[in-house]
């Protein structure tokens, strides 16, 4: 069946994910802030993202069956509902980290839904450039969501908690406008030992594709090495920029998020499922840039730079989230493969994090940590693309074999 790139379904789901994304991102400083105002110890502000990150963890074998046996805009507006509670939480003076929790329980849900809805709303051969219009949407609402927040929680914490909130509910209402369609697979018996048992067979089926597992671990990698970024970013410029001020990192961050926009329309240009291969030069390149990053100590040159991590990103993740999708809606349900990505992408944010963390604790001066997570990176990519080709070449012989036979 030819299902066009636009329709009122992909606009509804466009809309629900750039007011949601915003939401999210606009709640992060608020939440900051409210801990500042609140008197809490600084070192208790990562805990946030510890308790939002967990929930992506804990409820990866129950995110994906749900998306997939239920109509998936209904889920998204279910986890909209949930992100709703934990705003209006933080506004009536629950726990900020059980409030914060619960907005994470909320994007936990959403995440398989939204990716996984892209696989039925539109054709195969669109599904890179639906993956590219989604991935905008996102950044943009990063951006928005970001700056917003920051410059809101410094005017009124309340006043941005409420403000976070309506963005929520006009993403649910977003929802409401996305086609009612069929689950992907009904589940046939709803218990726990049953929920557990469907995700390792999924887990299981996914991992043994090639397909399946190369995107898994190139997504887990790349996601991974930008949380980590972020947190290096912050050290990483009062030593080597000499610049003291907390907009710079964000400024950093922020160039990342615009480069990922253009990588992410190059590749809807260039690539497609059949020619997945061609996004991996950029995978390599994204840890040669760090390893430029770490040597200089010129402004423009480290804008330069964090503006094309940024584009090889974009072109490097957005066809394997595609792949994923496409591979994962003819198998095992799209969302059941996007709630096992989830599982290894915020697998690796936890592991990489906590290396960077006892690299420092070590007294690893920070230009050191950022080469060596650099070289890491690119080795690591190289080994996945030297793996992907080989399988490739494995599978033309059998092909040929088969032929001959």
């Amino acid at each position: 069946m030819d299902l066009p790139l636009w329709s009122r379904g992909l606009l509804a789901v466009l809309a629900a994910q750039f007011l949601s994304a915003m939401a999210d991102n606009a709640l992060l400083f608020g939440a900051l802030a409210l801990l500042k105002n609140l008197h809490y110890p600084e070192w208790s502000a990562p805990l946030l993202q510890e308790f939002f990150v967990a929930a992506y963890i804990l409820l990866a074998p129950f995110a994906g069956p749900l998306a997939d046996a239920l109509p998936k805009g209904r889920v998204m507006l279910l986890a909209n509902g949930l992100k709703l509670g934990g705003a209006l939480g933080m506004c009536l003076g629950l726990n900020p980290f059980l409030a914060y929790g619960l907005v994470g329980v909320g994007a936990a849900t959403y995440s398989p839904a939204k990716y996984g809805i892209l696989s039925e709303l539109t054709s195969s051969d669109r599904l890179v450039k639906a993956n590219g219009l989604m991935e905008g949407s996102t950044i943009a609402a990063i951006l928005i969501g970001a700056l917003a927040g920051g410059t809101l929680a410094d005017w009124s914490v309340p006043g941005t908690l409420v403000l976070v909130a309506l963005c929520y509910a006009l993403a649910a209402g977003a929802n409401l406008l996305i086609p009612r369609l069929a689950p992907a697979h009904v589940l046939e018996r709803v218990s726990l030992k049953a929920i557990l048992g469907d995700f390792r067979q999924v887990l299981g089926t996914l991992w043994r594709m090639p397909d399946t597992r190369f995107s898994i671990v190139g997504t887990s990698l790349f996601w991974g090495a930008g949380s980590t970024m972020r947190f290096l970013l912050v050290a990483w410029v009062p030593v080597a920029l000499g610049i003291m001020n907390n907009r710079m990192p964000a400024y950093l961050n922020a160039l990342v998020a615009v480069g990922i926009v253009v990588g992410a329309a190059l590749a809807a240009r260039f690539v497609t499922l059949e020619k997945v291969n061609r996004a991996m030069p950029a995978g390599v390149l994204i840890g040669v840039a760090v390893c430029l990053l770490a040597g200089t100590g010129n402004l423009v040159v480290a804008l330069a730079i964090m503006l094309a991590i940024g584009g090889f990103g974009g072109f490097f993740v957005v066809p394997l989230n595609a792949l994923l999708q496409e591979r994962g809606h003819n198998t095992v349900g799209a969302g059941h493969a996007i709630a096992v990505q989830n599982l290894g992408e915020n697998l690796a944010m936890l592991t990489m994090i906590g290396a960077y963390t006892l690299a420092l604790r070590a007294g690893a001066p920070v230009t050191t940590i950022a080469a060596g997570f650099g070289l890491a990176m690119a080795l690591a990519m190289i080994v996945l693309w030297r793996v992907r080709v080989r399988h490739a070449r494995v599978a033309g012989k059998s092909a040929e074999a088969v032929q001959t036979v």
